[in-house]
């Protein structure tokens, strides 16, 4: 299956459990695997004929930033579930979602969940 890729995409946003994380907000970083068929746009050169990476972003940052949740799981969750409401070509996504600024008392790059999740 081929697979649209977004690296690295970055949204603040207002998650986690602690009251000042809802209040401050921190930053959200996002992996997106997307399995979609790319066949007919391999061929025509329309990016009509595919997923646009555009405007999954769009849609990703909306929905982060659409509600404050406690759960990394949850964003997830919501996350993959509008990804396949508004694109019904996707298969299936992998989402990686870390949380670089989490309130651990400890020296660390990221803590983070990952999700897959088929159509």
């Amino acid at each position: 299956m081929d697979k649209i890729l977004i690296r690295d995409l970055n949204i603040f946003a207002y998650h986690g459990v602690n009251p000042e994380e809802k209040r401050e907000g921190q930053p959200f970083v996002f992996d997106i695997d997307l399995s979609v068929n790319m066949t007919k746009a391999c061929h025509s050169d329309n990016v009509e004929d595919t997923v646009s990476y555009a405007k999954v972003i769009k849609t990703v940052t909306r929905t982060v930033t659409a509600e404050k949740y406690d759960l990394l799981e949850r964003v997830a969750q919501v996350t993959a579930d509008a990804i396949f409401a508004e694109y019904p070509d996707v298969f299936n996504v992998k989402i990686t979602l870390k949380k670089p600024q989490a309130p651990v008392k400890a020296d660390f790059g990221w803590v983070g969940v990952e999700i897959y999740r088929e159509r």
